[in-house]
């Protein structure tokens, strides 16, 4: 647990973040009590600090005019590798049992960025989801991240030139509604209005890779985000959806945590088949009033089969290939090679 000293200098660095900050603000801030908040602030003065109150209703605390600590400098590219990490480390759970430590040192850093790039990154962590398993990927450049997170704050049609998987250029203009980071890449969910140039206001809504935006610019207009529309869940979709040269299916005889083991849900649903449905058949029937058969569906989108055998097997649970035909032939190479493994050179191996 962080001591004392450090809630105080927490609420030491956001006060200097500027503005009048109320109580409750900042016990959730600090993950204390109103009370506590108070006793900090005494502190505070204790020590020369020149902390105001202001009384009433919309009362809190404010540092006196003029008081700043010695700035640091910072590019672009360090104030967004900085703020990211916070964030990430604060969506992972990594600050859970220290929130003075995560918000002091974000603090920090909002209070010394010039004017313009503070708002830039504000935007961001405002704009920004992730899902979880990040890995190592192509990174896109700042400024695309930037420029979008500020479109989608202020809500703002953007222009892109976009190349798809195919590496097919094309111009078009979208309503940017989130961006979020997946798997080690970023992606923008925005509504699709087609040829660059058309007026804003609807569109379909799809996913682009940061990554694989070659140009950008920020149109005038304005649009309205979708509401309760949520750009994480709109990302996994689309991802789940994507064409791939395989779709495999099989169903498994095991829960949905024990496939998720060795099948992340990021690149693999698993649906409980209910009682009513035809397992040995393979239709996915309708709810029964006994529960899930103990049976799972799942499904995986991929480019190439030969891995999937491998994950069957370390699976370890019965299962039924429902497609593609391919895959079964597969799996049973793979049954051939490792039972020949086991056997190769048996009459050498000295017994214990």
């Amino acid at each position: 647990m962080p001591t004392s000293t450090a809630r105080v200098l927490a609420l030491l660095e956001i006060l200097q973040g500027g503005g009048l900050r109320t109580v409750p603000d900042l016990a959730a801030r600090l993950g204390v009590d109103e009370r506590t908040v108070r006793r900090y602030v005494g502190h505070l003065l204790d020590l020369g600090v020149p902390v105001d109150a202001v009384r009433g209703r919309l009362g809190g605390y404010r540092l006196a005019p003029g008081y700043r600590m010695p700035p640091l400098m910072f590019t672009e590219e360090e104030a967004l590798a900085v703020s990211l990490g916070l964030l990430a480390g604060r969506r992972a759970g990594l600050f859970a049992s220290d929130v003075a430590a995560s918000e002091s040192a974000a603090a920090k850093l909002r209070r010394v960025l010039p004017r313009r790039l503070g708002q830039r990154l504000e935007a961001l962590l405002e704009t920004v989801g992730f899902t979880e398993r990040p890995r190592p990927a192509a990174a896109p450049e700042a400024e695309v991240l930037l420029e979008l997170a500020e479109a989608a704050r202020h809500q703002r049609p953007v222009a892109l030139t976009y190349s798809d998987r195919r590496g097919r250029g094309s111009d078009r203009t979208v309503l940017p509604y989130g961006l979020v980071g997946h798997s080690g890449r970023w992606y923008l969910t925005a509504a699709d209005q087609g040829a660059a140039g058309q007026t804003a206001g609807g569109g379909e809504v799809r996913t682009f890779r940061l990554d694989r935006i070659v140009a950008l610019s920020v149109r005038s207009g304005s649009f309205d985000v979708p509401a309760g529309f949520d750009p994480v869940a709109t990302v996994l979709d689309s991802i789940a959806r994507t064409p791939w040269a395989h779709e495999v299916v099989v169903r498994v005889r095991a829960d949905v945590p024990h496939i998720h083991r060795h099948l992340p849900a990021a690149i693999a649903t698993a649906t409980p088949i209910a009682t009513g449905g035809d397992v040995a058949g393979g239709a996915d029937g309708a709810d029964g009033a006994d529960g899930d058969s103990g049976w799972v569906r799942v499904r995986v989108s991929a480019e190439r089969l030969e891995w999937i055998p491998a994950v069957l097997a370390a699976v370890d649970r019965p299962f039924v290939i429902e497609r593609p035909a391919a895959l079964r032939d597969l799996v049973r190479a793979l049954a051939r090679r490792l039972d020949a493994h086991a056997t190769a050179g048996e009459g050498d191996v000295p017994r214990t």
